[in-house]
């Protein structure tokens, strides 16, 4: 049965990487001819490009065949992860946007930098240059650190005595801050998504410093939040922010 793979036209090495991939779909395992009979590619090209996809372990080889490597199900499921993570993050982000009039962040870990998932709009979001998909150093900022001290553990981290300590303060009080070390003249307050040995993400509350209020009711807020949002991924009751948020 025809796929459809030799309708497409390879024009570089990422589309032609892009129809071995989907060679695949509906088989197993995939000899060389097979993989070059299904996608149209020349042999000696399939043979070049399978060898780099093995290196990389998006595609595995055993004797005369392929199939998809484990790291293509390693970004997969950390795909479904995220995907799973900022659905179900949405709604407590936005109910913490409302009740703190900040700009509000969801972010998770890629080596040493932080991705942001999500990010909404508050007082002062001009001066705040974040956007989602972007990526920003995690050491400076107070997701990062929250990422940091909980995802790495604080005796992983390369760095100065002051880090390691500073990143042990926030392990230990659940909480993190900006004070314009990520962003001039911005603050910020962030909190795990998870629990210890758990932490999927985490989410902040960002605004100029001159008009940033960081209490114990924004702390509290950026904390529920984060805890809201665990329970919301593994389906455990939790008591409502918008609920707690009526009664301050």
């Amino acid at each position: 049965m025809s796929t459809g793979l030799d309708e497409c036209a390879p024009v570089g090495g990422i589309d032609r990487a892009d129809l071995i991939l989907t060679a695949f779909d509906g088989f197993g395992r995939l000899t060389l001819s097979q993989i070059s009979r299904r996608t149209g590619v020349p042999r000696s090209s399939v043979h070049r490009m399978l060898d780099r996809l093995v290196a990389l372990r998006w595609v595995r080889r055993d004797g005369l065949h392929y199939q998809l490597g484990l790291r293509l199900v390693e970004l997969g499921m950390l795909a479904v992860q995220q995907d799973r993570l900022h659905a179900a993050a949405l709604p407590f982000l936005r109910e913490l946007r409302r009740a703190t009039g900040s700009t509000v962040h969801l972010a998770v870990l890629d080596g040493a930098d932080v991705v942001y998932l999500e990010r909404l709009e508050g007082v002062g979001a001009g001066e705040i240059a974040t956007r989602v998909g972007g990526r920003r150093p995690a050491a400076p900022t107070s997701v990062g650190k929250v990422l940091l001290a909980n995802v790495i553990g604080v005796g992983s981290v390369v760095g100065s005595l002051g880090v390691r300590q500073e990143l042990a303060a926030v392990r230990q009080r659940g909480v993190a801050f900006d004070r314009g070390e990520a962003l001039p003249h911005v603050g910020c307050v962030g909190a795990p998504v998870g629990v210890r040995g758990d932490v999927v993400g985490a989410v902040s509350v960002c605004g100029p410093l001159e008009l940033m209020a960081v209490n114990d009711r924004i702390v509290n807020l950026v904390q529920q939040t984060g805890q809201q949002i665990h329970h919301a991924l593994t389906r455990q009751p939790a008591t409502g922010l918008a609920a707690g948020v009526g009664r301050r």
